[in-house]
């Protein structure tokens, strides 16, 4: 697994009568800090065919003050690659992340990062905004830039049930916060790469000129030779009309691993 750009795309769009609200200021722009290099960055996100990882993931939620609490499993396989609009991309396939089921995403590394290209199933929201980068290589702590910024899109969902969808304006950043040591049931990692990835939303409302905003953040942990170690992910869904809001938060944590060495050529 690279990272769970796919899952967040589902949450956040998968909102049906519901819409984000919340939006909190964020500054991509780091502080006066001089910038490390991590050399051989791509050692961080490892993606050879039939490498494979396990999580374990808690999902709590509930209308604000009831919480619901889930447990899930999720593995990640390496299951091959693809083309997608002539780009050769690597598949990732998830047996049931952020406990929405079994889905496939499609990610291109090279010399100078990594570029998500999407999922199967995918949202019609986020068919209209990928591809899209999520890491530059070298990575440098700390860093940031702004993945995307798209206005006008079509939502794919009528909101507030006028017999219209809603148009939405969406940005997205990644942000490398540092290294730290995480300890997961999967073992202790020391130097992993603590990044965050953050999605904005503007919704208009067709019904009126209402626009209501929302926010996604995720918070992710990578350890070089091994991938993804674990992330958390926070929603906060405020209710159209009469339906009532919740709050989500994800996580997911590494419990197993098995990474395929690379072929010689």
């Amino acid at each position: 697994m690279v990272v769970k750009p796919g899952v967040v795309m589902r949450s956040v769009l998968r909102v049906g009568a519901c819409v984000l609200l919340g939006l909190a200021a964020w500054s991509g722009v780091c502080g006066a800090e001089e910038p490390v290099t991590i050399s051989k960055s791509e050692e961080y996100f490892p993606d050879t065919v039939g490498s494979r990882w396990t999580y374990r993931g808690q999902i709590n939620e509930g209308p604000l003050q009831t919480i619901e609490r889930k447990f899930f499993e999720n593995v990640s396989t390496v299951s091959g690659s693809k083309t997608i609009n002539g780009v050769a991309v690597t598949v990732f396939h998830d047996t049931n992340p952020g406990n929405h089921g079994a889905s496939d995403s499609f990610y291109r590394r090279d010399v100078v990062g990594i570029v998500y290209y999407g999922s199967e199933p995918g949202t019609p929201l986020e068919k209209q905004i990928t591809p899209y980068q999520i890491f530059r290589f070298p990575l440098k702590v700390p860093s940031s830039f702004q993945q995307f910024d798209r206005t006008g899109l079509d939502f794919g969902s009528d909101i507030d049930r006028d017999g219209t969808d809603e148009t939405v304006d969406t940005q997205g950043w990644s942000k490398v916060i540092g290294r730290e040591t995480i300890t997961v049931s999967g073992g202790t990692f020391q130097d992993a790469v603590k990044v965050e990835a953050r999605m904005n939303m503007h919704i208009h409302l067709s019904g009126s000129t209402h626009t209501v905003s929302g926010i996604d953040v995720m918070t992710a942990w990578f350890a070089k030779g091994v991938g993804l170690v674990k992330y958390a992910e926070r929603q906060e869904l405020s209710a159209v009309k009469e339906d009532r809001g919740v709050v989500t938060e994800i996580t997911e944590e590494l419990e197993e691993y098995d990474i395929k060495s690379a072929k010689a050529h």
